[in-house]
């Protein structure tokens, strides 16, 4: 496993002026996006503009973005999954993947006035996280939109703690992929963490890492269970490289 090199630790005097200008500055960018995106009707190129206005954002606040393996993410329609450390983690995987991912993000992400919008304009997939009757027709149109030939970016884990490690995955990522009959594409995540930690608002310069493990096939034929050891697979291979604690040992079994 590597491990990026930890960001620079600014002193007290520098930490407050840097985070103003990191917060500002991922605003200005996002709303000049928006503006770019608004009457844009091509999906492709909305999507596009967000990845490179995501690419500047991080490089003109000192995160320097690192992606190994680019290579094992399939030419064809997948679904990826990632681990789930800091708010950053949409910005760095949007900048990281090409622009013909979609993302699929808690619905409390819809209701928040610039992110909703632009999230909106470029396809996201908002999703309940509960298990009645929303949630399941939001699974429900996420199995439409992924059966079109479109791949999609999940967070499996639908949160982040304060602290390190893997929690509980969703199912939802692994069941699209076994009715679409899609590989899933593990993916680390390292370094969003300490660049903005989820106790604080107060970002620091540094580098994030996002390693592609290796695809993942479904070989059971029952849908189910095909679903249940593609969750198992994937996070198990995630856990060997991301170093961090099991927070659901039960579900390696």
């Amino acid at each position: 496993m590597t491990s990026p090199p930890p960001p620079g630790r600014l002193p007290l005097l520098l930490a407050v002026p840097y985070a103003l200008y990191a917060l500002s500055l991922f605003l200005v960018v996002a709303l000049l996006a928006l503006l770019v995106i608004l009457p844009l009707g091509s999906l492709q190129a909305r999507r596009s503009v967000v990845r490179a206005a995501a690419r500047l954002a991080l490089a003109l606040v000192g995160v320097r973005l690192r992606l190994l393996h680019p290579a094992r993410l399939p030419a064809g329609p997948c679904v990826v999954v990632a681990n789930h450390a800091s708010y950053l983690d949409g910005v760095v995987l949007k900048a990281a993947l090409p622009a013909r991912f979609g993302f699929v993000i808690k619905r409390e992400m819809n209701g928040v006035p610039l992110a909703g919008l632009l999230l909106r304009r470029i396809g996201a997939e908002f999703v309940d996280r509960g298990k009645g009757h929303k949630g399941t027709r939001d699974a429900r149109r996420v199995l439409k939109t992924a059966s079109t030939g479109a791949s999609l970016a999940f967070f499996p884990e639908g949160t982040f703690e304060s602290g390190p490690g893997l929690m509980r995955f969703h199912a939802g990522a692994f069941v699209t992929a076994v009715r679409c009959r899609y590989p899933v594409v593990p993916l680390v995540i390292r370094g969003t963490r300490r660049a903005l930690p989820p106790i604080h608002p107060w970002p620091r310069p540094g580098v994030v890492e996002i390693e592609v493990l290796q695809a993942i096939t479904a070989q059971e034929s029952d849908a189910d269970r095909a679903a249940m050891h593609l969750r198992r697979r994937a996070r198990q291979a995630m856990l060997e490289r991301l170093g961090e604690p099991d927070l659901s040992p039960e579900e390696a079994r």
